[in-house]
Protein backbone atom coordinates (compact mmCIF):
# COMPACT_ATOMS: atom_id res chain seq x y z
CA UNK A 1 0.00 0.00 0.00
CA UNK A 2 2.92 2.33 0.28
CA UNK A 3 3.50 2.85 -3.60
CA UNK A 4 -0.30 3.80 -3.81
CA UNK A 5 0.08 7.21 -5.78
CA UNK A 6 -2.86 9.67 -6.53
CA UNK A 7 -2.42 10.74 -10.27
CA UNK A 8 -5.60 13.22 -10.93
CA UNK A 9 -8.32 14.53 -8.80
CA UNK A 10 -11.27 15.74 -10.24
CA UNK A 11 -14.20 17.02 -7.88
CA UNK A 12 -17.47 15.24 -9.51
CA UNK A 13 -20.80 15.29 -8.39
CA UNK A 14 -20.34 15.86 -4.98
CA UNK A 15 -17.90 13.44 -4.82
CA UNK A 16 -14.14 12.76 -6.31
CA UNK A 17 -12.91 10.94 -9.67
CA UNK A 18 -9.72 9.62 -8.89
CA UNK A 19 -6.92 8.56 -10.85
CA UNK A 20 -4.18 6.16 -8.78
CA UNK A 21 -0.98 4.43 -9.63
CA UNK A 22 0.38 1.14 -7.90
CA UNK A 23 3.20 -1.66 -8.59
CA UNK A 24 0.92 -4.84 -8.80
CA UNK A 25 3.00 -8.25 -8.15
CA UNK A 26 0.33 -9.92 -10.05
CA UNK A 27 1.25 -8.02 -13.16
CA UNK A 28 5.37 -6.89 -12.29
CA UNK A 29 4.73 -3.47 -13.41
CA UNK A 30 2.76 -0.12 -12.22
CA UNK A 31 -0.88 0.00 -13.01
CA UNK A 32 -3.28 2.63 -13.11
CA UNK A 33 -6.74 2.51 -12.04
CA UNK A 34 -9.57 4.95 -11.89
CA UNK A 35 -11.79 5.36 -8.91
CA UNK A 36 -14.97 7.35 -8.33
CA UNK A 37 -15.93 8.10 -4.80
CA UNK A 38 -19.25 9.20 -4.34
CA UNK A 39 -20.40 11.97 -1.56
CA UNK A 40 -21.47 9.17 0.78
CA UNK A 41 -18.34 8.03 1.24
CA UNK A 42 -17.25 10.53 3.21
CA UNK A 43 -19.86 9.35 6.21
CA UNK A 44 -20.09 5.78 5.74
CA UNK A 45 -18.30 2.88 3.95
CA UNK A 46 -20.13 2.21 0.29
CA UNK A 47 -20.11 -0.91 -2.40
CA UNK A 48 -18.28 -1.08 -5.43
CA UNK A 49 -18.51 -1.91 -9.08
CA UNK A 50 -15.61 -2.79 -9.95
CA UNK A 51 -15.85 -1.90 -14.65
CA UNK A 52 -13.86 -3.64 -17.04
CA UNK A 53 -13.12 -2.14 -20.14
CA UNK A 54 -12.82 -3.45 -23.62
CA UNK A 55 -9.86 -3.45 -26.16
CA UNK A 56 -7.35 -0.74 -26.79
CA UNK A 57 -8.99 1.15 -23.21
CA UNK A 58 -7.12 2.27 -20.61
CA UNK A 59 -8.73 3.73 -17.41
CA UNK A 60 -9.51 6.81 -18.83
CA UNK A 61 -12.08 5.61 -21.49
CA UNK A 62 -14.88 4.74 -18.66
CA UNK A 63 -14.30 7.59 -16.09
CA UNK A 64 -14.38 9.91 -19.00
CA UNK A 65 -16.67 8.85 -21.44
CA UNK A 66 -19.71 6.94 -20.00
CA UNK A 67 -21.08 9.59 -17.74
CA UNK A 68 -21.30 7.15 -15.13
CA UNK A 69 -20.91 9.18 -12.06
CA UNK A 70 -23.67 11.13 -11.71
CA UNK A 71 -25.75 8.17 -10.83
CA UNK A 72 -23.53 6.38 -8.77
CA UNK A 73 -23.70 9.64 -6.64
CA UNK A 74 -27.05 9.33 -6.24
CA UNK A 75 -26.73 5.48 -5.70
CA UNK A 76 -23.78 6.15 -3.25
CA UNK A 77 -21.39 3.49 -5.39
CA UNK A 78 -17.56 3.49 -5.51
CA UNK A 79 -17.04 2.84 -9.32
CA UNK A 80 -13.30 1.22 -9.43
CA UNK A 81 -11.89 1.04 -13.22
CA UNK A 82 -8.71 -0.77 -13.94
CA UNK A 83 -6.08 -0.55 -17.08
CA UNK A 84 -7.13 -3.03 -19.23
CA UNK A 85 -3.56 -4.75 -19.44
CA UNK A 86 0.22 -4.56 -18.15
CA UNK A 87 2.04 -2.03 -19.60
CA UNK A 88 5.87 -0.54 -19.58
CA UNK A 89 8.46 -1.21 -21.24
CA UNK A 90 9.47 -4.78 -20.20
CA UNK A 91 5.73 -6.05 -20.88
CA UNK A 92 5.65 -8.25 -24.01
CA UNK A 93 3.32 -6.62 -26.63
CA UNK A 94 2.23 -7.09 -30.21
CA UNK A 95 1.63 -3.87 -33.16
CA UNK A 96 -1.71 -5.05 -33.70
CA UNK A 97 -4.64 -4.01 -30.98
CA UNK A 98 -6.11 -6.67 -30.22
CA UNK A 99 -2.97 -8.58 -28.44
CA UNK A 100 -0.32 -7.19 -26.32
CA UNK A 101 -1.28 -3.44 -24.18
CA UNK A 102 -4.42 -2.85 -23.95
CA UNK A 103 -5.77 -6.23 -24.78
CA UNK A 104 -4.97 -9.04 -21.28
CA UNK A 105 -8.35 -10.26 -22.12
CA UNK A 106 -8.39 -10.80 -18.37
CA UNK A 107 -6.88 -14.39 -18.27
CA UNK A 108 -3.81 -15.63 -16.47
CA UNK A 109 -1.11 -15.88 -19.29
CA UNK A 110 0.37 -19.89 -19.64
CA UNK A 111 2.63 -19.01 -22.62
CA UNK A 112 6.06 -17.18 -22.88
CA UNK A 113 6.10 -14.38 -23.50
CA UNK A 114 2.73 -13.62 -22.31
CA UNK A 115 3.30 -15.25 -18.85
CA UNK A 116 5.89 -13.17 -17.19
CA UNK A 117 2.81 -9.93 -16.86
CA UNK A 118 -0.39 -11.24 -18.25
CA UNK A 119 -2.31 -12.48 -15.19
CA UNK A 120 -4.93 -9.87 -15.85
CA UNK A 121 -7.35 -12.36 -14.07
CA UNK A 122 -5.66 -12.57 -10.66
CA UNK A 123 -5.37 -9.15 -10.67
CA UNK A 124 -8.83 -7.62 -11.34
CA UNK A 125 -10.18 -10.83 -9.03
CA UNK A 126 -7.98 -11.09 -6.18
CA UNK A 127 -5.30 -8.08 -6.19
CA UNK A 128 -7.02 -5.05 -6.82
CA UNK A 129 -10.14 -5.77 -4.55
CA UNK A 130 -8.21 -6.38 -1.90
CA UNK A 131 -6.24 -2.66 -2.37
CA UNK A 132 -9.61 -1.38 -2.80
CA UNK A 133 -11.00 -2.80 0.59
CA UNK A 134 -7.29 -2.09 2.29
CA UNK A 135 -6.97 1.87 1.00
CA UNK A 136 -10.95 3.13 0.83
CA UNK A 137 -14.31 2.97 3.06
CA UNK A 138 -16.00 0.16 1.44
CA UNK A 139 -18.69 -2.42 2.25
CA UNK A 140 -17.12 -5.52 3.12
CA UNK A 141 -18.05 -8.58 0.26
CA UNK A 142 -20.49 -6.00 -1.61
CA UNK A 143 -19.26 -6.55 -4.97
CA UNK A 144 -20.52 -5.53 -8.22
CA UNK A 145 -18.39 -6.15 -12.14
CA UNK A 146 -19.44 -4.62 -15.14
CA UNK A 147 -17.75 -4.58 -18.53
CA UNK A 148 -18.28 -3.68 -22.16
CA UNK A 149 -16.53 -6.10 -25.11
CA UNK A 150 -13.75 -7.20 -24.32
CA UNK A 151 -14.36 -5.73 -20.71
CA UNK A 152 -17.82 -7.45 -20.84
CA UNK A 153 -16.42 -11.06 -21.55
CA UNK A 154 -13.92 -10.50 -18.15
CA UNK A 155 -17.01 -9.43 -16.18
CA UNK A 156 -19.15 -11.97 -16.74
CA UNK A 157 -16.12 -14.85 -16.51
CA UNK A 158 -15.19 -13.30 -12.86
CA UNK A 159 -18.24 -13.75 -11.64
CA UNK A 160 -19.50 -17.05 -13.18
CA UNK A 161 -15.88 -18.61 -11.83
CA UNK A 162 -16.45 -17.26 -8.01
CA UNK A 163 -20.19 -17.75 -7.10
CA UNK A 164 -20.40 -16.02 -4.01
CA UNK A 165 -18.03 -13.16 -4.61
CA UNK A 166 -20.29 -10.70 -6.28
CA UNK A 167 -23.48 -9.68 -5.54
CA UNK A 168 -24.45 -8.85 -9.37
CA UNK A 169 -22.78 -8.71 -12.76
CA UNK A 170 -23.48 -6.99 -16.00
CA UNK A 171 -22.17 -6.41 -19.79
CA UNK A 172 -22.12 -4.53 -22.63
CA UNK A 173 -21.87 -5.92 -25.86
CA UNK A 174 -19.74 -8.39 -24.32
CA UNK A 175 -17.80 -11.56 -26.13
CA UNK A 176 -19.82 -14.09 -24.84
CA UNK A 177 -17.80 -17.04 -26.77
CA UNK A 178 -14.21 -15.86 -27.44
CA UNK A 179 -12.91 -19.31 -28.14
CA UNK A 180 -15.21 -19.17 -31.07
CA UNK A 181 -14.67 -15.76 -32.58
CA UNK A 182 -11.80 -14.16 -33.98
CA UNK A 183 -10.65 -12.30 -31.30
CA UNK A 184 -10.39 -15.07 -28.74
CA UNK A 185 -8.99 -17.37 -31.13
CA UNK A 186 -6.41 -15.28 -31.94
CA UNK A 187 -5.47 -13.94 -28.41
CA UNK A 188 -6.57 -17.47 -26.56
CA UNK A 189 -4.21 -19.05 -28.80
CA UNK A 190 -0.85 -16.65 -27.49
CA UNK A 191 -1.84 -16.17 -24.24
CA UNK A 192 -3.02 -20.05 -23.36
CA UNK A 193 -1.47 -22.57 -26.24
CA UNK A 194 -3.30 -24.51 -28.71
CA UNK A 195 -5.02 -26.73 -26.47
CA UNK A 196 -8.56 -25.48 -26.56
CA UNK A 197 -9.65 -27.38 -23.30
CA UNK A 198 -7.69 -25.17 -21.28
CA UNK A 199 -10.13 -21.81 -23.41
CA UNK A 200 -13.68 -22.92 -21.58
CA UNK A 201 -12.25 -21.20 -18.35
CA UNK A 202 -12.50 -18.07 -19.87
CA UNK A 203 -15.51 -18.58 -22.17
CA UNK A 204 -18.93 -17.39 -20.29
CA UNK A 205 -21.22 -19.36 -22.75
CA UNK A 206 -18.98 -22.80 -21.87
CA UNK A 207 -19.23 -21.83 -18.09
CA UNK A 208 -22.71 -21.05 -17.98
CA UNK A 209 -22.98 -24.49 -18.98
CA UNK A 210 -20.73 -25.57 -16.18
CA UNK A 211 -22.26 -23.71 -13.82
CA UNK A 212 -23.12 -25.27 -10.94
CA UNK A 213 -25.45 -24.06 -7.52
CA UNK A 214 -26.97 -20.31 -7.26
CA UNK A 215 -26.87 -18.74 -10.38
CA UNK A 216 -25.83 -14.95 -10.50
CA UNK A 217 -28.33 -12.97 -12.63
CA UNK A 218 -26.89 -11.95 -15.99
CA UNK A 219 -27.63 -8.50 -17.62
CA UNK A 220 -26.19 -7.80 -21.11
CA UNK A 221 -27.10 -5.09 -23.24
CA UNK A 222 -26.75 -4.91 -27.30
CA UNK A 223 -27.01 -3.22 -29.83
CA UNK A 224 -27.99 -4.10 -33.18
CA UNK A 225 -25.75 -1.16 -35.51
CA UNK A 226 -22.90 -2.71 -33.85
CA UNK A 227 -20.27 -3.17 -36.85
CA UNK A 228 -19.02 -6.59 -34.46
CA UNK A 229 -21.97 -8.29 -33.80
CA UNK A 230 -22.16 -11.27 -36.06
CA UNK A 231 -18.98 -11.65 -36.28
CA UNK A 232 -17.13 -11.78 -32.42
CA UNK A 233 -20.49 -10.70 -30.33
CA UNK A 234 -23.21 -13.32 -31.03
CA UNK A 235 -25.18 -12.58 -27.82
CA UNK A 236 -27.97 -15.31 -29.18
CA UNK A 237 -24.69 -18.13 -28.45
CA UNK A 238 -25.26 -16.73 -24.71
CA UNK A 239 -28.86 -16.41 -24.64
CA UNK A 240 -29.01 -20.30 -26.25
CA UNK A 241 -26.44 -21.41 -23.19
CA UNK A 242 -28.64 -19.91 -20.30
CA UNK A 243 -31.68 -20.82 -22.02
CA UNK A 244 -30.33 -24.47 -21.97
CA UNK A 245 -29.29 -24.72 -17.69
CA UNK A 246 -31.98 -22.42 -16.88
CA UNK A 247 -29.95 -19.76 -16.38
CA UNK A 248 -31.25 -16.04 -15.41
CA UNK A 249 -30.41 -13.63 -18.25
CA UNK A 250 -31.94 -10.63 -19.15
CA UNK A 251 -30.56 -9.87 -22.72
CA UNK A 252 -31.90 -6.37 -24.11
CA UNK A 253 -31.01 -5.76 -27.86
CA UNK A 254 -31.41 -1.81 -29.12
CA UNK A 255 -32.03 -1.46 -32.35
CA UNK A 256 -29.78 1.61 -34.18
CA UNK A 257 -27.06 1.57 -31.39
CA UNK A 258 -23.56 0.58 -31.97
CA UNK A 259 -20.27 -0.70 -30.15
CA UNK A 260 -19.20 2.49 -28.66
CA UNK A 261 -19.56 4.70 -25.48
CA UNK A 262 -22.67 6.85 -26.84
CA UNK A 263 -24.10 3.63 -26.10
CA UNK A 264 -22.62 2.84 -22.93
CA UNK A 265 -23.54 6.08 -21.87
CA UNK A 266 -27.51 5.73 -22.61
CA UNK A 267 -28.07 2.70 -20.53
CA UNK A 268 -25.26 3.07 -18.17
CA UNK A 269 -27.97 4.22 -15.16
CA UNK A 270 -30.00 1.08 -16.09
CA UNK A 271 -27.00 -0.74 -14.95
CA UNK A 272 -25.62 1.00 -11.90
CA UNK A 273 -29.27 1.29 -10.88
CA UNK A 274 -29.67 -2.94 -11.55
CA UNK A 275 -25.65 -3.36 -9.46
CA UNK A 276 -27.19 -1.05 -6.81
CA UNK A 277 -30.56 -3.09 -6.28
CA UNK A 278 -27.83 -6.24 -5.93
CA UNK A 279 -25.64 -4.55 -3.41
CA UNK A 280 -28.33 -3.01 -1.30
CA UNK A 281 -27.97 -5.99 1.51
Amino acid sequence: MSDLQRLERHACFGGWQDVYRHHSASLGCAMNFGVYLPPQARQRPCSVLYWLSGLGCTEQNFITKAGAQRRASELGLILVAPDTSPRGAAVADDPAYDLGQGAGFYVNATQAPWSAHYRMYDYVVEELPALIEAAFAVRPGLRGVAGHSMGGHGALVVALRNPGRYRSVSAFAPIVAPSRVPWGEKAFSAYLGSDRTTWAAYDAVALVQQATGERLPLLVDQGEADEFLGRELHPEWLQQACALVGHPLTLRRHAEYDHGYYFVASFIDDHLDWHARALAG
